[in-house]
């Protein structure tokens, strides 16, 4: 059946379809749960997009038994042979780039650049992994013991469970999977369930791939369901490691259930990122970053810039041309040319924009610009910017939506202080030219954040770093540096070539 709306035709060349089935299990499309409705975000009243068949626990059930047997498979083949494998899925994700991107924008809420750019990752992803499927290298370790050598073998985990948020649909399972996948480990992920033709799209990719070179589907299995299945993936134990995006209190109670079944983590949770500007700052870059920060992608980025920290003596300064910038941005459908902001994702979260904005102002919170939804069939709401004191709660916690804090410092203590006084660790900038103060605030007395900025915004993370915060945004780290030890189990080997017994520390056994 084709789609009712001509704008929606574009899907059909990736595969999809108004009636979508939303579970692949070794190498087959099937599914028995509950039939949804995807929705446009931008008219979600009027433009529902597809219907999708859920997963079934039956269907995880037939899915992880098909999995375990794939990985005796997979992870004997050579680490390079994976590579060209990951290779050739990142070639059938750059042929359908604009497509792929499109959906993204479409059925998430983004605009095009950003759904394009975010596609565009997962390509970047598969190119560094093809790389790295030659550089899975261990240590040879001097032995203190004669005619002995030490060294570390690195060795695949066997599934990877990846349980991936709506405001990055594509690019999280790109940093997991592919790794994971030239690990030696076969990958089981769920999509986010507001977002299941994304999911659906990319794994009819991957499973043209897998195909073409008589592999198992059962490499790569993916689940377009609720949360009982992300709770089936958190307490199986077929699963060594899980890879979680969203809140901290769901994360939460992830990492509980993983570890009580002695499973490991990825926890890429909660951010709540502040941007400081020193008085010696180039202001015009400043505003310009702290505009996309904190206004891209509608404010549903974890590394979205929620806190402004201005020193007071050019405070006025860069709030006016910042009140100015806002008053200014095109919001709209995120697929117009010309459109800055989005829709927020869902009605709930136009919902949480209004309950947000009633807290703040009831703490003493003075509304800038914006502070309100804007009537319309789409989840839209105005660019907002509140000055607030540092202490105030609302300002502690993370607000899903294009919310600005501002707030003004004297000293760059008092500003790094402020900076880590919340929960989150996630991403901090600030813009200064000043070498002393750069050092500073990349050292042990500066940001607590697992990623730390200088003169660029809290967004916009490239894959060759390692990605991800400290406190309450979980510890995790995906994508690059060297984040794939955390996708293969190390063994210490130790081998006596010799025809003697010597025992280590010097001990004498008789």
């Amino acid at each position: 059946m084709g789609f009712e709306k001509k704008e929606y035709e574009f899907l059909e060349e990736i595969g999809l379809s108004s009636k979508n089935v939303g579970c692949y299990v070794n190498g087959k499309w099937k599914a028995n749960g509950p039939v949804i409705t995807t929705t446009n975000p931008a008219n979600n009243q009027n433009q529902p997009i597809a219907e999708v068949v859920e997963a079934s626990l039956q269907d995880y059930e037939e899915a992880l038994r098909a999995c375990s047997e794939a990985t005796k498979t997979w992870m004997q083949v050579p680490a390079p042979k994976r590579g060209e494998i990951v290779r050739q899925i990142g070639d059938a994700l750059r042929a359908k780039l604009q497509q792929l991107g499109r959906l993204v924008s479409l059925e998430m809420g983004k605009i095009l650049p950003e759904g394009i750019g975010e596609v565009q990752e997962i390509v970047d992803m598969c190119d560094f992994a093809v790389g790295l499927s030659r550089q899975l290298n261990g240590s040879v370790i001097p032995s203190e013991r004669p005619n002995h050598v030490m060294l570390e073998m690195w060795n695949p985990l066997g599934i990877v469970g990846v349980i991936t948020a709506f405001n990055f649909p594509s690019a999280v399972l790109g940093w997991n999977a592919c790794l994971a996948l030239v690990c030696g480990n076969c990958v089981v992920w769920k999509g986010a369930p507001t977002t299941p033709l994304v999911t659906i799209a990319l794994t009819k990719l991957i499973a043209e791939v897998l195909e073409k070179n008589e592999l198992p589907g059962a490499i790569f299995t993916s689940l377009c369901g609720g949360a009982e299945i992300g709770q089936a993936i958190a307490k199986d134990t077929r699963i060594p490691l899980v890879s979680f995006t969203g809140s901290s209190k769901v994360g939460q109670i992830v990492q509980q259930t993983v570890s009580q079944r002695f499973g490991k983590c990825l926890l890429e949770l909660s951010g709540n990122n502040a941007i400081i500007i020193m008085d010696d700052a180039d202001i015009q870059l400043a505003v310009r970053s702290v505009l996309f920060a904190a206004v891209g992608t509608a404010g549903q980025r974890c590394t979205t810039c929620r806190r402004l920290l201005l020193h007071e003596s050019i405070y006025k300064k860069v709030l006016d041309q910042l009140v100015e910038s806002y008053k200014q941005v095109k919001i709209g459908d995120p697929l117009q040319k010309g459109i800055l902001l989005g829709p927020l994702h869902t009605p709930e979260s136009q919902k949480n924009f209004e309950r947000g904005m009633e807290l703040i102002k009831s703490q003493g919170g003075n509304i800038l610009t914006g502070g309100s939804i804007i009537k319309s069939d789409g989840n839209f709401v105005q660019p907002t910017i509140v000055e607030v004191a540092p202490t105030v709660l609302a300002v502690k916690e993370e607000l899903f939506a294009p919310v600005l804090y501002v707030m003004k410092f004297k000293t760059l203590e008092e500003a790094i202080e402020i900076n880590n006084s919340v929960s989150q660790g996630l991403s901090s900038s600030i813009f200064t030219q000043k070498p002393q103060t750069i050092f500073k605030w990349l050292g042990p007395l500066g940001s607590d954040c697992g990623i730390v900025n200088v003169n660029i915004p809290t967004n916009g993370a490239e894959i060759g770093g390692a990605f991800g915060g400290e406190k309450a945004t979980g510890g995790g780290r995906e994508a690059g540096s060297d984040s794939w030890k955390q996708y293969m189990r190390r063994s210490t080997c130790t081998i006596n070539y010799g025809s003697e017994l010597p025992l280590a520390q010097g001990i004498n056994f008789g």
